[in-house]
């Protein structure tokens, strides 16, 4: 059996706790890997999650002590957004290959800069957080789709909705950048395509009141235009108060294949499909139970959590076969290109007139 490949977490907050849950779960469940270390510029971030999961590893404040230090042979980054390319950088140059939550750098700037960066000296040393890709119902969808169930598929829906503002504090460098960016990688995967035009549209309606994270909008819709008469609508929103929704749908010629929707029970997803009006019967139906976590993790964690935990669980066979990953900066990278050409291209409210 392979060696166990040693885990280091970067940044102890929401997210960071997910996967170092994920990382103490797979050590125990499959041998394979160990937390080695956690790592925050706030020291008593990672001592409190340590203390409360019972685990006796190494605290570090910053990425160049854990770097130096080489107990870890991965790390799993979730610094804030602005920190990514520094942070990777650092760990990368020390041998490490590294899971980089979304986006990659957020700007599109330096995400070609860094892309470019990783390409000429590191091509394989970095995984992009997409979970998505990793999600049951979502490739159970994808399949049902590739096969031709519904015939040619001509419009992809994707909405994400979270039932509160960002917390107060966080650094967000706009809806599209910071949210709508796995909708987008989403869409990119589930069509293998890139669109040729892109449109956006936003409003701040509700939740930016409520909240000290400075942010453009607080809901926003996003419009992309693929060759071959497709498209994809992409919503997303900080206002939907009755609890966290997500909800994919694809339209074909012979059918829809819908992918969850909002019913209160966050514990199942469900993937049903249907064919031409005038058939009631669904053509395809499945329910994925999801895991709750009972404790203080953020909403979004039990509608992932299995994908959070097979995205890590990737990262470790890569790492032990030497294999690259699947998930890369490339793909960090279109999905920013296609967001820029979004916001580049928003239109600013006409007044309506009475006649």
């Amino acid at each position: 059996m392979d060696q166990p490949i040693k885990i280091a977490v970067v940044g102890l907050g929401r997210m960071g706790r997910i996967h170092a849950v994920h990382v103490l779960e797979l050590a125990r469940e499959t041998k394979n890997c160990t937390l080695a270390a956690l790592c925050d510029t706030i020291p008593e971030r990672a001592q409190r999650f340590a203390a409360e999961r019972g685990c006796d590893v190494p605290i570090f404040s910053s990425v160049e002590e854990l770097g130096d230090a080489r107990v870890s042979d991965a790390s799993v980054i979730v610094t804030p957004t602005e920190c990514h390319r520094e942070t990777a950088a650092a760990l990368i140059a020390r041998g490490q290959r590294v899971l980089l939550e979304k986006p990659l750098t957020g700007i599109l700037e330096t995400d070609l800069a860094f892309a470019a960066e990783l390409d000429r000296a590191h091509p394989d040393a970095l995984m992009l957080g997409f979970q998505r890709r990793f999600d049951p119902p979502l490739q159970y969808a994808r399949e049902l789709a590739n096969s031709g169930l519904i015939g040619r598929i001509f419009k992809v829906y994707s909405a994400m909705e979270d039932s509160n503002p960002a917390p107060n504090g966080y650094k967000s460098g706009g809806i599209l950048p910071d949210m709508s960016i796995h909708n987008v990688d989403e869409v990119l995967w589930l069509t293998g395509k890139m669109p040729r035009a892109a449109l956006m549209i936003g409003s701040r309606i509700y939740s930016h009141r409520l909240t000290t994270c400075e942010e453009d909008f607080d809901d926003a819709l996003l419009y992309l235009w693929f060759e071959n008469e497709l498209v994809a609508e992409i919503q997303v929103g900080r206002n939907h108060v009755s609890g966290y929704r997500t909800e994919v749908v694809f339209y074909g010629e012979e059918g829809q294949i819908q992918v969850d929707r909002f019913h209160q029970k966050p514990s199942e997803v469900i993937v049903t499909a249907y064919g031409r009006r005038g058939r009631t019967e669904p053509i395809a139906h499945r329910t994925f139970s999801m895991r709750q976590y009972g404790d203080s993790l953020p909403e979004f964690a039990g509608r992932f959590g299995v994908a959070y935990k097979a995205e890590v669980a990737t990262l470790i066979d890569c790492c032990q076969a030497n294999k690259p990953f699947p998930v890369t900066h490339t793909d960090g990278l279109r999905a920013q290109q296609v967001i820029r050409a979004g916001m580049k291209s928003s239109v600013s409210p006409e007044p309506v007139t009475s006649a």
